[in-house]
């Protein structure tokens, strides 16, 4: 396992001269040895670019890599000593289950009876073990791809293994089984593991840390809770969650924040000028006509979806989303609504980076 370091930029322009150059902006960052992360970003962020050059597949354009401080910006993936597991199944189908698994330690001279022992703990860990006999060939995607998921877990001695959108081709109903799978195979070997995907909730129930990505920048890294009560990139407001943080226009001036032509108490000091207020459909509530901090919205339509209901309400042009509970009584579409915007939870951003306290 390794402690992971990137001091980097990335363009695969030969001259970049604006940010759009660039698949990776200039960052800093460090993995610790044994940690759990994701790097969660829409398609085209830098994502896989940033996984790939840690796996040695890609050198970057400018800076350096290091693994327990050790330079390894020109290092294959063999030499750092790195497992990748792929968006989509890389194994042998004329092979049994088992000798797919082993492939890697015999690769490594590992004693047979040390490669029985471990072949048959991941098996155990991925529910194969009554396939051990079977050949690949004969298989489901989904079995296919967790022998792929046991082959980059095998090795002991690993220094990271890095996954890339690896439940791509799995079936909705068992992704949830292979992300907790994965959870409790982090908690029992302490291996350090990386995660590329484009889904949230994959994210968010797999890593502790998650790295938040939006075109070629890293905005924020934090762990779920700190992603969902602190976002501190507009861009992290509207990714995570469902639906994601309401963000509506405003202005300070002098002691009032103007919101949609409605001049409300300002909550804290802020600086004078245009910015953006953010609160997510959990934070935004119902409140009486007038209340302090709240405004007159028109309701345009209430969803019920089991576990609450979604109020989706219309300000100066703009749509709100509330999350209400269940046995709320809320009134029709084209109704008056006062909303409470400002609250402890009420985001102030400018040019979307957090204004913090």
């Amino acid at each position: 396992m390794a402690r992971i370091e990137l001091d980097l930029a990335h363009s695969y322009k030969s001259d970049p001269q604006q940010d759009s150059d660039y698949a990776l902006l200039p960052l800093k960052m460090t993995f610790d040895d044994g940690g759990a992360y994701a790097l969660l970003g829409p398609s085209g962020c830098g994502k896989t670019t940033m996984l790939n050059i840690m796996s040695g597949l890609l050198v970057p354009s400018h800076g350096k890599v290091l693994f327990d401080g050790r330079d390894v910006t020109r290092a294959t993936p063999q030499e750092r000593n790195i497992a990748q597991v792929f968006q989509f199944p890389v194994i042998y189908d004329t092979m049994t289950v088992a000798d797919n698994l082993a492939f890697p330690l015999r690769n490594r001279k590992v004693p047979e009876d040390r490669i029985r022992q471990r072949v048959g703990q991941i098996a155990e860990m991925l529910e194969m073990s009554g396939q051990l006999n079977q050949r690949a060939a004969g298989l489901s995607a989904d079995a296919k791809q967790k022998i792929s998921l046991g082959r980059g877990l095998v090795r002991e001695d690993v220094a990271a293994v890095l996954f890339d959108e690896p439940l791509t081709v799995i079936d909705p109903h068992l992704k949830w089984q292979l992300r907790r799978k994965l959870k409790q195979i982090h908690h029992e070997l302490k291996l350090t593991l990386i995660y590329v995907t484009h889904d949230q909730i994959e994210a968010l129930t797999f890593a502790d840390k998650v790295v938040v990505m939006t075109r070629g920048r890293a905005v924020q890294v934090g762990t779920p809770g700190e992603l969902f009560e602190q976002p501190r990139h507009a861009f992290v407001g509207h990714f995570i969650g469902s639906p994601g943080m309401n963000f509506l226009d405003a202005r300070v001036f002098s002691d009032s924040l103007v919101v949609a032509g409605h001049m409300l108490p300002i909550p804290r000091p802020l600086p004078e000028g245009e910015l953006r207020l953010g609160v997510r459909p959990e934070y935004l509530t119902v409140a009486a006509a007038e209340a302090p901090g709240a405004l007159p919205c028109e309701v345009v339509r209430v969803q019920d979806v089991g576990t609450h209901q979604l109020l989706t309400a219309r300000i100066d042009g703009q749509l709100l989303k509330v999350r209400c509970t269940p046995e709320q009584v809320l009134p029709g579409a084209g109704s008056a609504i006062w909303l409470r915007l400002l609250g402890d939870h009420t985001c102030f951003y400018d040019k979307n980076e957090e204004l913090l306290p």
